[in-house]
């Protein structure tokens, strides 16, 4: 499901304008209910760092862009999407987790897993590459669109707000398989965020490709089919999003 939508010209121009969040707030009412305020405030702060992000002439003025798009039958929301063709005129789409986080702390012993402060206390949650990953790889394996277009995912994570560490906990070696998948962005890297994105985006689409990924049909892959098989025998093979993954830590912790 589709919330906010436009080119990345509109965009831009409701940014401008002071608009942004209101259009979001108000596709956002209409289609799941009313947001909670911090939800409010995190798109005016978010989107201003987006603004700066995309706000670069080689970037085309039509790729799409899609927020807080609700992934078919969960719960999942992806903040930011921006689609658009390559050099060869192949479907990219690059995935954008958006965090208003300023400190994080390495959870040992739990796999992708950050202490955060949420609602003004420390809370376990996924590592923002794992989660921007897991999103994507469930899109994979779900969106027959994507698998018979091959659409290329290009996940990664946003942290405006935080500042680089010496020791950083955000980047530490035990984290880096995800990293790899989903690379994390942070406070002064807007211009190493918009080269990522200016590697895969060179044309745009006018949102035909967000709007094929909404409406594609829910199929699994063959992956995830051959992912079945091997669990059936015994193998771990899904992957697990948002708390899932976090609930799933714990308990093992504890087992």
């Amino acid at each position: 499901m589709i919330i906010y939508d436009s080119t990345k010209e509109q965009f831009l121009s409701d940014v401008e304008n002071d608009e942004i969040a209101e259009k979001i707030e108000e596709k956002y009412l209409q289609l799941i209910g009313k947001p909670h305020r911090a939800m409010k405030t995190s798109w005016n702060n978010s989107m201003e760092y987006m603004y700066k992000v995309l706000n670069d002439e080689t970037i085309p003025e039509n790729s799409g862009i899609s927020i807080e798009f609700k992934i078919p039958y969960t719960a999942c929301k992806i903040d930011f999407l921006l689609s658009g063709k390559n050099e060869l005129n192949k479907s990219e789409v690059i995935i954008i987790e958006l965090k208003q986080w300023n400190k994080i702390e390495k959870v040992e012993g739990q796999e992708a897993q950050v202490l955060t402060i949420m609602g003004g206390k420390p809370v376990p949650t996924n590592h923002p590459s794992y989660q921007a990953w897991s999103y994507a790889s469930l899109i994979e394996d779900y969106n027959e669109y994507v698998q018979k277009e091959q659409v290329t995912l290009h996940p990664c994570a946003y942290l405006h707000n935080y500042k680089k560490q010496d020791q950083d906990p955000l980047t530490d070696k035990d984290y880096s398989y995800y990293i790899e998948k989903a690379p994390v962005f942070v406070n002064g890297d807007v211009i190493k965020l918009r080269e990522f994105i200016k590697k895969f985006i060179k044309f745009g689409d006018n949102k035909e490709i967000l709007y094929k990924i909404d409406n594609g049909k829910i199929k699994p892959s063959k992956s995830l089919q051959d992912s079945l098989a091997s669990m059936l025998k015994g193998n771990k093979e899904f992957i697990l999003i948002d708390n899932q993954k976090t609930f799933y830590e714990i308990a093992v912790k504890m087992a």
